[in-house]
């Protein structure tokens, strides 16, 4: 028996990959796009991965070696649905989506639209008030977001939300921005993390156009910083954040962050700027209690019109406690088995489904990664826990602490205190600087996929 294949339209393909090229546009000179990417298209898109058609194998080699990463993270930005990436060697007039033309095989259309961060407010129209699950651990501060809304920039200014990664901040204060954005169709919005704001100060001074970007921050109505714990120890940023606070506080625009930590927990960040973070409300957001995380499945299989047995729903809220972010990642699990198989998985194999991801993320050891990391660059153990500054350990080392923070979500204290007792703005400097380098380096990008391959195998 076949199993059932997957595809979107050739139109949404065709925007698709047109949006992958626009990107990769931006990024290198025109003789290399015109060289590499003028004879690609989408073949393709079946149970989640996007097959890429290329006329040879020295192009199938070269995009794994120097495209690959780039492209997947563009696709990925794009929908969860998409997978991963791979490459086909077909000839030209292959070289283009053929639709499915077996009745038996069922279609998805996925609404691309939906999924694309909109460029001028960098708003991702997927974070809605309409998606967003209120429990009693975030009910204080949906509340708080709502009445900001109404009155902004006199209620709740600034409104600053923190707690725990994984607790659904970036969806809440994104859903502020797209419900302003109704509300408000005249008023400008716009959404960044703190470290985007950090890099394009840092441009503006070496590109002598400070003043422009001033201008730039200061014409919006209602200015949304994720993450602002980032900005610790960035003194000259934190100054030029300051200044911008009292110039959008002075005249009654609203303003919202977003942190991992209370303002008074964030290290190394001026007074006089923690002092402007607590003049309007905090709120904490907490680990979500069961009846929560039970009306979150729910309302995320209602998205995607999967239907579960109570049973199975109240399994997996019993086994993934804590991060709304773990429950979204077994959530796409089960849409993508039931799109494979034509129904919903039983408790069975949502059991197995739970063991996978548990194995992955709750019983693999800070020990273990380090004896995986450091085989993988060849390196003694013992010397990632050491106070050496030579860089065939210093690397390897930000790359553990990475892996412990983005994909276990281990706090920085507990990841420094594990690996010889660091302070914990040493992690934070090490994994912002792994992510920084992953924007212009597909060889660590590709590195650090490879090791993600070996800890889950």
């Amino acid at each position: 028996m076949n199993t059932p294949t997957h595809t979107v339209n050739t139109a949404d393909a065709h925007e698709l990959w047109e949006y992958v090229l626009s990107q990769i546009e931006l990024s290198i000179s025109p003789a290399n796009f015109n060289t590499w990417f003028k004879s690609s298209s989408i073949v393709k898109i079946e149970e989640g991965v996007v097959y890429v058609g290329l006329p040879s194998q020295f192009f199938r080699e070269w995009y794994l070696k120097k495209f690959h990463p780039t492209i997947l993270k563009v696709v990925r930005s794009v929908s969860y649905e998409f997978r991963n990436v791979e490459y086909l060697i077909v000839k030209d007039e292959r070289r283009r989506l053929v639709r499915e033309q077996k009745h038996d095989k069922p279609t998805i259309e996925l609404p691309l639209n939906e999924f694309y961060v909109n460029k001028s407010d960098n708003l991702n129209p997927r974070y809605t008030f309409d998606s967003f699950v209120v429990g009693s651990f975030n009910e204080l501060a949906y509340t708080a977001a709502q009445a900001a809304i109404n009155r902004p920039g006199i209620t709740y200014n600034p409104l600053f939300i923190y707690g725990d990664t994984g607790r659904g901040k970036t969806h809440l204060i994104q859903a502020i921005g797209n419900q302003f954005k109704k509300l408000y169709p005249n008023r400008k919005v716009y959404y960044l993390t703190s470290e985007k704001f950090a890099v394009d100060y840092t441009d503006s001074l070496q590109s002598g156009s400070a003043n422009r970007f001033k201008d730039k921050y200061r014409q919006y109505d209602l200015l949304i910083m994720d993450d602002i714990q980032f900005l610790s120890r960035k003194e000259k940023s934190q100054e030029e954040l300051f200044h911008l606070f009292n110039a959008l506080y002075d005249n009654n625009k609203q303003i919202v962050f977003s942190s991992d930590h209370a303002p008074v927990a964030i290290p190394d960040i001026a007074n006089r700027l923690r002092s402007r973070f607590s003049v309007g409300m905090m709120i904490d957001i907490g680990e979500p209690d069961m009846e929560s995380r039970v009306a979150i499945i729910n309302k995320k299989m209602a998205l995607n019109s999967v239907v579960l047995a109570p049973e199975v729903v109240e399994y997996i809220a019993t086994t993934v406690p804590g991060s709304i972010r773990e429950l979204e990642g077994v959530v796409n699990n089960i849409v993508c088995h039931t799109q494979t198989k034509g129904v919903p998985p039983d408790i069975a194999e949502v059991r197995q489904t739970l063991r996978s991801f548990s194995k992955s993320t709750k019983n693999v050891s800070v020990k273990y990664i380090v004896s995986k990391v450091a085989d993988f660059y060849g390196i003694d153990q013992e010397s990632v826990y050491e106070k050496t500054r030579r860089r065939e350990v210093v690397r390897p080392r930000q790359i553990i602490m990475y892996i412990l923070r983005e994909d276990f979500s281990v706090s920085y204290p507990t990841i420094g205190m594990k690996l010889g007792g660091r302070d914990h703005t040493t992690v934070i400097h090490s994994c912002e600087k792994i992510k920084r380098n992953l924007i212009e380096d597909p060889e660590l990008a590709k590195e650090i996929e490879d090791i993600r391959t070996l800890l889950t195998n």
